[in-house]
């Protein structure tokens, strides 16, 4: 189990969420406000995300984000104000150290799931790793990303659901990953923001169909998922990513008292 302020990690149940970018601090803060709100109403412990880089972005165009410095100085001011554990995720090595004076949980991208350095890197920091799994990766070698984090002294590793690859645009969730990700002694989350991604959708950026973000959230929560990961913003479709899949800031109240609901039969 991992221990993190109010949160025992393969024990409490909890959700990873905040907008896919650190895009500006008013968008960071008036997702905090509301998760903090939904966080005493609903007695589920909430982890704040997002990402001061977007590294894997198909077009050159595309936004990628403020940077490391004003992405961590946002993250600060909600980790700080609100009092959230903070999650965001690194794509070069020599990201990790200064990322984990700030972050909570470092963050593998989907994409990045098999880069050994990257893994150890952010293991060495001694921080929670969370390693999503790649849209081209079977669940059974997941284990073998945790071994690489395992093998330089950092045991605690969270596994996130991301859908896969079926085709060339589009991602289904085979359900079946859960279970078998558990069985490897980890914790798992599922995505439901990015499992519904249809990359390269809108030519030159990834479309996607947020409507089954809470029937699909539901799902993984009665099979036994340990949390929900989640990205959200108070106009996902004036973000300056993800904006197709993005759940509205106002629908995260209905998630949250969906899953209330299973959580209270789970226990």
């Amino acid at each position: 189990m991992i221990r993190l302020k109010n949160i025992t990690i393969g024990r409490d149940f909890f959700i990873v969420a905040g907008p896919c970018s650190l895009e500006s601090e008013d968008v960071a803060i008036s997702v905090a406000e509301e998760l903090g709100r939904l966080e005493k109403e609903y007695n589920i412990p909430f982890i704040f995300k997002g990402s001061y880089k977007k590294a894997n972005r198909l077009s050159a165009t595309s936004y990628r984000g403020p940077g490391m410095d004003k992405g961590m100085r946002i993250l600060s001011l909600v980790k700080e104000k609100y009092g959230f554990p903070v999650l965001t995720d690194i794509h070069t090595p020599n990201e990790a150290k200064p990322v984990s004076e700030v972050a909570d949980i470092i963050q593998i991208p989907a994409f990045l799931c098999r880069q050994t350095e990257l893994i150890e890197s952010a293991a060495r920091t001694g921080k929670p790793i969370n390693i999503k799994k790649g849209q081209f990766l079977s669940p059974e070698d997941m284990r073998f990303a945790a071994e690489k984090a395992k093998l330089v002294g950092n045991d605690n590793v969270i596994f996130t659901e991301r859908g896969t690859f079926f085709g060339y645009r589009d991602l289904v969730v085979d359900f079946r990953s859960i279970i078998i990700m558990k069985s490897l002694g980890y914790p798992v989350l599922f995505d439901a923001t990015h499992s519904f991604q249809t990359p390269g959708g809108r030519g030159g950026s990834s479309g996607g169909r947020r409507d089954f973000s809470i029937p699909f959230a539901k799902v993984a929560a009665v099979l036994g998922v340990d949390g929900i990961y989640i990205e959200t913003h108070p106009t996902p479709d004036e973000a300056l990513s993800d904006s197709a899949v993005m759940l509205p800031l106002h629908s995260m109240e209905r998630l949250v008292a969906e899953l209330r609901k299973i959580l209270s039969i789970r226990e």
